[in-house]
């Protein structure tokens, strides 16, 4: 972990744009709010990403403390991958950025373009859907 930290930026904004930069690390957060996940089921809910890709990009999340992989003992053995307090802590600014793009599409009358801002509620949160 200290290599990368090594590298990351002092000023705290490009910071932050350095950790969740990436095409996919947003995306894999988003799919990690609501419950930990096993890698297959990452695979079907962003087909699009390779598995190489997928693998590197949750490998840095983890280095950089926003995910956290739980390998369980058992045969064949079963990882899965969650969204750490850090990480979940990025749940308003991906929903601040959503909701940007939305704007952004609606200037550029582009609106059917683009989809709703959804974070699912986690298990046990009584928040009200957006």
């Amino acid at each position: 972990m200290a290599e990368i930290i090594k590298k990351l930026p002092v000023l705290p904004s490009e910071r932050a744009l350095k950790v969740i930069s990436g095409r996919w690390k947003a995306i894999i957060l988003y799919h990690l709010f609501d419950r930990p996940k096993r890698l297959s089921e990452l695979r079907r809910l962003i087909p699009a990403v390779s598995q190489k890709v997928l693998i590197q990009q949750l490998r840095e999340m983890e280095e950089h403390g926003l995910v956290l992989r739980e390998i369980f003992r058992e045969i064949p053995p079963r990882v899965e991958y969650s969204a750490t307090t850090l990480g979940l802590s990025l749940e308003p600014v991906l929903l601040a950025l959503c909701e940007w793009g939305q704007r952004h599409a609606a200037e550029l009358n582009e609106v059917e373009h683009v989809t709703d801002c959804v974070i699912r509620p986690r298990k046990g949160d009584n928040r009200a859907m957006p």
